[in-house]
């Protein structure tokens, strides 16, 4: 059996609209890269760590304290070794947290011969979440393992369910390089919501996932619609409205804050909507001050992977 294990640990986007903490995505191309390694020496060593600033420290490391969490779950006689290529920007609102919880267990896992599935390796995976988001939500962390769209139908017991990905539906990102803090993100959302936008956020949820489910477009685009959540946290990234008001001109299904921003994501049918959407971003952005960068992917359905 390999003692050295070399990982894709891919970007996500969460919420996607109606979906607050359930419904999430995987992206195409867009990720994390980690090197797992068994050890004699026993314990979770972090060695490594290229592209951001992050703690080496275990218990600090959302790597590591996923990890940890597995490791302590599954006794292994022997130690491991974690090197963190990070291409995902941590604050980003693409699940730069996620797939550093996730690589970590996927990657021990397959080197002891995968004695979990990956219902319970998110379960590891949640503990790392949590370090960095200050509460225990799989909407990042789901997508990252299964790949595809997923819906968690809950977390204490975690049940997972698996959404089909219609073939040619495509996502487009802007990342503006400001960061935004999930915990900060969270803590402006109001306790309590009217009725009457718990009505109109159900229907679009089921809406959306029937239209996931049956390749309905039509019914995809009139599903993206966030009523609960959007109108606090979208104040918090710049040019929010122009941005989604151009796409939904240029052939967007749908627009929306990827999972705490300050990213924003679309969907469209199709590269060539995809990347007139983009060129609609780019326009806006590039009349601002702000850095930026756009990402543009299809639906990954594989989710994290060996290299």
């Amino acid at each position: 059996m390999k003692n050295e294990i070399k990982i894709f640990s891919p970007a996500t986007v969460a919420n996607v609209a109606c979906g607050f903490d359930v419904l999430g995505f995987c992206l195409d191309g867009i990720g994390d890269e980690m090197v797992i390694r068994k050890t004699d020496k026993k314990g979770i060593h972090i060695t490594k760590i290229e592209g951001f600033d992050l703690p080496y420290e275990t218990e600090l490391n959302v790597a590591g304290v996923s990890a940890l969490a597995m490791y302590e779950a599954a006794k292994p006689d022997c130690g491991f070794e974690i090197e963190i290529y990070k291409k995902i920007k941590p604050g980003s609102g693409i699940g730069s947290s996620a797939a550093s919880a996730v690589g970590s267990v996927f990657g021990m896992n397959a080197l002891l011969g995968r004695p979990y599935n990956k219902t319970e390796l998110t379960q590891f995976a949640i503990k790392g979440e949590a370090l960095a988001s200050k509460c225990e939500h799989a909407d990042n962390l789901a997508p990252a393992i299964f790949g595809g769209f997923t819906l968690v139908k809950s977390v204490s017991p975690l049940k997972i369910l698996e959404i089909p990905s219609p073939e040619d539906l495509y996502a487009t990102i802007i990342h503006p390089q400001i960061e935004i803090k999930t915990s900060e993100a969270r803590a402006i959302l109001p306790k309590d919501v009217p009725l009457q936008n718990a009505i109109t956020q159900w229907a679009n949820f089921g809406s959306l996932i029937h239209g996931l489910h049956t390749s309905d477009y039509d019914l995809i685009q009139k599903s993206l619609h966030d009523v609960i959540v959007e109108p606090y946290r979208s104040q918090l990234i710049p040019y929010y409205k122009e941005v989604k008001k151009a796409v939904l001109q240029n052939g967007a299904l749908g627009a929306g804050i990827s999972g705490s921003g300050p990213s924003i994501f679309t969907l469209s049918k199709g590269f060539e909507n995809a990347q007139k959407v983009k060129s609609a971003m780019e326009k806006v952005y590039s009349e601002t001050d702000i850095a930026f960068e756009i990402h543009m992917a299809r639906i990954n359905t594989e989710g994290v992977k060996v290299l």
